[in-house]
This record gives C-alpha cells, sequence and structure tokens, in this order.
C-alpha cells in the first residue's frame, strides 16, 4: 500500500514555463545584486560563493568573476548545490516583496490537500533547493501548501538520475520502498526511483503519451486512480 507520495516540480505540480520563464530570468536579472550587496556581510552567500569558486576555479576576492560562473550556470540550468541556494535567496526576496508568485497546477493543489487529509505523507524532491522549494509552495498563486509536506529533499541527497539518491531518501524516511510513489515528468528519474525498489506515475501534462508499460498521467487526478487500486 501506497503511504508516501514524493514529487518533482518542474513539470509535476508546476509548470515547466513557470520555471524557464519567470524564475530563471528573474534570478539572472537580480543575482548580481543581490551577490554584491550580500557577499560581504552574509555568512549564507559567503559560503556558498566559497563553492562556487572552489568548482568554477575561479579566484574567490573575483566577485565579478563568480557573477559571470553563476550567470553561465543559470543558462546552462547547471544542477550546482551552491547555484541553486543563491538562487533560492533571490528567489525568497522576490516572494517577500510580492514580485513573484508559484505556480501550481490546479489539480495539483487539489489533490495535495486531498492526499495529506487522507493520511498520506507527502514530501518533495527537486534538483532546486529545500529552501527554493518551500517558496514555490508557500507562495503560490492558490496559497500556502507547505502545511501539507513532511518534507523536502535536493541535491544534497545526489543527483535525481541517480538510483543512490532515492537509497538516501528512504533511509531518511526510514520507510519500505514499495510504499512510496514518486512522481515526475523525467522517465530517466523514474527508472532511477524504480531500481530503489519505489512505486512510480509519470506525469505527462502535454503532447503525446509516451508507447510504457509504466504508469502514465495526464494529472495528478489520473494518479489518484493508482493510488485507489493501490
Amino acid at each position: 500500500m501506497i503511504r508516501v507520495i514524493l514529487t518533482d516540480i518542474e513539470g509535476t505540480t508546476s509548470s515547466i514555463s513557470f520555471v524557464h520563464d519567470v524564475l530563471f530570468p528573474y534570478a539572472s536579472d537580480h543575482l548580481p545584486a543581490f551577490v554584491r550587496q550580500r557577499h560581504g556581510d552574509t555568512l549564507a552567500v559567503s559560503e556558498q560563493l566559497d563553492a562556487v569558486a572552489e568548482v568554477s576555479g575561479v579566484d574567490r576576492n573575483d566577485l565579478e568573476g563568480l557573477i559571470e560562473v553563476l550567470q553561465g550556470w543559470i543558462r546552462e540550468d547547471r544542477k550546482e548545490t551552491s547555484l541553486k541556494a543563491l538562487q533560492g535567496m533571490v528567489w525568497e526576496q522576490g516572494y517577500q516583496q510580492g514580485e513573484l508568485k508559484g505556480h501550481i497546477y490546479p489539480d495539483a493543489a487539489d489533490y495535495l490537500q486531498r492526499w495529506h487529509d487522507r493520511g498520506l505523507r507527502l514530501f518533495v524532491y527537486s534538483s532546486g533547493s529545500v529552501k527554493a522549494q518551500k517558496l514555490i509552495f508557500g507562495f503560490t498563486t492558490e496559497g500556502d501548501f507547505t502545511p501539507f509536506f513532511s518534507g523536502y529533499f535536493d541535491t544534497r541527497v545526489g543527483g535525481k538520475k541517480e538510483v543512490a539518491s532515492y537509497h538516501n531518501i528512504l533511509s531518511e524516511l526510514g520507510v519500505e520502498a514499495s510504499t512510496v510513489l514518486f512522481l515526475s515528468d523525467v522517465e530517466a528519474e523514474l527508472e532511477a526511483a524504480e531500481q530503489a525498489g519505489m512505486k512510480t506515475a509519470w506525469l505527462v501534462r502535454d503532447g503525446d503519451l509516451p508507447e510504457t508499460e509504466r504508469f502514465v498521467a495526464r494529472d495528478f487526478a489520473e494518479v489518484d486512480t493508482l493510488l485507489q487500486a493501490r
């Protein structure tokens, strides 16, 4: 029986266009000034810049060089933990100032609440930082959804296409893999979760449905049919 739902965000609970057409440009536009203002007096920012310098090889004292690296990583959609952390800080500022509102599909908004009320434990696993995850669900166009989630996972547990990441999540959750349903729009992520023993549902919100033996759903209402069957 499924007792835990682990969900991706981009393309699953929220539109890909919101992430790529709203969040990424916002971070790209505001990150340089944010880093210049905060690099010297905020430990959290300083620690992430240390990590950027270590990974990129750019001198830690070359602030403009580090900003250029970060801008390049944003363009590449690079899954670098330090970038995701800094983006989360910039987005937090935008959400709190009312410049950003997180997108959530109406069906996701409906069923996340239903599943929570039904007693299922809900968790998020996204390449975006935990801070960014809490922000997108805390400041959605439909209200605050963070009360429905029991926890959040990001790339600190490993990459989303790596089997070990899902084993790490299971260890933290302390549950049997067969009781977890992972929702994602990326087949490689589903494969990794399945190899770790989890159940999966492939969200294909647009375009033709793939020919596959996996459970495929257009929306969360269809995912719910799988839950009811289990």
